[in-house]
């Protein structure tokens, strides 16, 4: 935590996010670490072909089993026509670039805000590379993205340097890029 963050008072908002609540968490963590242990949990049904359907409703987190959804999240996968799907929904790996994406972006938001940085905007594009090959198992070649590529433009003053870092604390891109390459590029205007 930064000067500037400490020094914020329980109503200020940056980047939609209340500082204040947010600093009582991070206080709060800090006196009993056991509360910083989250298990989200997914449903999967198949449907049919390579259409299935997630539904993600509870989990557990703050010491406790989490109430406040009173309706699941509801995800819909398929694969394209040319992969032999009916296009239903998404194909997982493109969930893959959806979970980053989001994850990096709600990272950047709340570290900055942290950090008393606004942010006026926030977009990415992702791309990653797959051989289908490997999933056909006729190369002796990664089954998953070889690489994902993303790129940020962010409005705001400060240095994409300093993004750059605060991306990295994202725990989608942790799990993605111990995995593989994730290259990151930020770009301010």
């Amino acid at each position: 935590m930064t000067a500037t963050a400490a020094n914020m008072t329980a109503t200020t908002v940056c980047n939609g996010v209340d500082v204040g609540a947010m600093m009582e968490t991070i206080a709060a963590v800090k006196a009993e670490p056991s509360i910083a242990r989250f298990r989200f949990r997914a449903a999967n049904q198949w449907r049919g072909g390579g259409h299935n359907r997630s539904t993600i409703q509870g989990f557990y987190g703050a010491g406790q089993e989490d109430a406040t959804r009173t309706e699941p999240f509801v995800l819909d996968a398929d694969e394209p026509p040319v992969l032999l799907g009916e296009d239903r929904g998404a194909n997982p790996v493109e969930f893959v670039l959806h979970a980053l994406a989001a994850c990096m972006t709600t990272t950047m938001a709340y570290h900055a805000a942290a950090r008393g940085i606004a942010i006026e905007a926030i977009d990415s594009k992702l791309e990653g590379d797959l051989d289908l090959r490997g999933f056909l198992d006729l190369a002796k070649v990664r089954k998953g993205y070889s690489q994902v590529r993303v790129t940020f433009r962010v409005k705001t003053k400060a240095d994409p340097s300093v993004l750059a870092e605060l991306v990295t604390f994202s725990p989608v891109h942790d799990m993605i890029s111990t995995a593989l390459p994730v290259k990151v590029a930020i770009e301010t205007y």
